[in-house]
């Protein structure tokens, strides 16, 4: 559904142009006795409701599913208004930056996604954009052996498994030397942390929170890491960056996270959307562009590209990463969605999933053989205990039109009994009722089955 503006000043424009004062007055025509003068008795509705409301009426959603799965992508409700503005011309075909005198809407938004991205992490700079999440992981180490001439990085297990897979094929062929920090009761194992880093480290990675959802000790995990000169590298969620404390203030050396919740639907797994941050002596150092503001020879606000280190220019073999473009579209969406929602709108996104998730996690784990897998604090993505192995509850439910969630037995054979699950601001009352009732299913015929 489009998204059409209808203020008030859009509807004294248009009253206005076809010369009547009022709406009342459209209506004078109509003889009486054919109005119908009563109230109509239209529920408020938000826009979300709305448009779940509309989508039920128009067609059976039995074969549609009920998404409670995250890892690193989530099913956030996107405004009407963010695709009406992404969709205008001057967007969807704009010429690529490199030339500004036609490129000036182009890196105004990139500009503005920059923006955003060092006020939620609280970096220095951040670049215009990168492939994904994941992409800009692997950049984040690759950037830190680099400065460090070091080539051993610590990866935290608890970091995305996809994550740790793109960056193990991204490092291969530099050299590097990737050592694996284990899991220790939902977070990252500290004493481990402090023996494997050395005079050789070049970086540490967590994510915060975790794969699991769980928050790791980001100030012991700094502290180890600055001790020996190596750098501190964060994974960050950008909507629970609203109510959290952001990596500049704990350390952090460079940030990185996957922008797909801020306005970027699920598509099918892509295209998807990184962020890549740092401190602001990172900044020549960094993968893909930046976008910067100047002042033209007439004192005219113009908008450039700053830095460009890209291996089809001058540096090739020197450049900083192979790199060679970013995700203008995407990034653009990202920029809509978090103006519109401003910083207490995005707040109240991840508040919202914080208490419809851990509604959910009262009452599932209020069933018969069902527990919260770490006793860890958690904000909309959290791990359960299952009565039966999850990628067996994954398969069931879904048959049923309910992803339950994530198996997380795929990636830690240890943990077959561990549904990765996340819930958002869209999850409704009875969406969670769906799914406690379908677990609470599985569990009693699993109960009936062994006895």
């Amino acid at each position: 559904m489009p998204y059409i503006s209808n203020t008030e000043n859009d509807q004294k424009e248009m009253l206005a142009k076809i010369g009547v004062k009022s709406i009342e007055e459209l209506f004078d025509n109509i003889p009486d006795e054919l109005r119908h003068n009563q109230a109509l008795n239209i529920p408020a509705l938000s826009e979300m409701e709305l448009m779940a409301e509309m989508e039920r009426m128009a067609h059976d959603t039995s074969e549609s599913l009920t998404c409670f799965a995250g890892g690193g992508v989530y099913d956030h409700y996107i405004p009407s208004a963010v695709g009406t503005i992404v969709n205008r011309p001057e967007f969807m075909t704009a010429y690529t930056p490199y030339q500004p005198e036609v490129a000036q809407g182009t890196l105004q938004v990139i500009y503005e996604f920059q923006t955003h991205i060092c006020r939620l992490t609280g970096m220095d700079i951040a670049n215009a954009s990168m492939y994904d999440g994941a992409s800009a992981a692997a950049e984040a180490l690759a950037l830190s052996m680099r400065i460090t001439r070091r080539s051993r990085v610590i990866v935290a297990e608890t970091v995305n498994p996809v994550y740790r897979q793109v960056i193990k094929t991204t490092l291969d062929g530099l050299g590097a030397e990737i050592v694996s920090l284990p899991i220790s009761h939902g977070q990252c194992d500290l004493n481990k942390l402090e023996d494997l880093v050395d005079e050789s480290t070049a970086a540490v990675l967590i994510a915060q929170p975790n794969f699991f959802g769980s928050f790791e000790d980001v100030n012991a995990v700094g502290e180890v890491a600055h001790k020996v000169g190596a750098k501190f590298v964060s994974i960050v969620d950008p909507v629970v960056q609203a109510i959290t404390k952001a990596p500049g203030d704990y350390g952090a050396d460079i940030v990185v996270g996957e922008a797909q919740p801020l306005g970027i639907p699920l598509s099918y797994g892509g295209p998807l959307l990184g962020f890549f941050a740092a401190r602001q002596e990172l900044a020549r150092h960094m993968p893909g562009r930046i976008a910067g503001c100047t002042k033209d020879k007439e004192g005219k606000q113009g908008f450039v590209l700053t830095l460009q280190t890209r291996e089809q220019h001058i540096r090739r073999e020197k450049a900083t990463s192979n790199i060679c473009t970013n995700q203008a579209l995407c990034a653009t969406a990202a920029s809509v969605y978090i103006s519109l929602l401003g910083k207490e709108g995005l707040k109240q996104v991840a508040l919202l999933s914080l208490e419809k998730a851990h509604q959910a996690v009262e009452q599932i784990c209020a069933l018969d053989g069902y527990s919260l897998y770490f006793d860890q604090p958690f904000v909309r993505e959290v791990a359960i205990k299952t009565v039966r192995p999850a990628g067996e509850i994954v398969a069931a439910l879904t048959k049923e039109g309910i992803l339950p969630g994530i198996d997380a037995g795929r990636w830690y054979p240890q943990m077959k009994d561990c549904l990765v699950m996340a819930l958002t601001e869209k999850r409704t009352a009875e969406d969670i009722e769906r799914l406690v009732y379908s677990l609470k299913k599985i569990g009693v015929n699993d109960v009936v089955s062994q006895m």
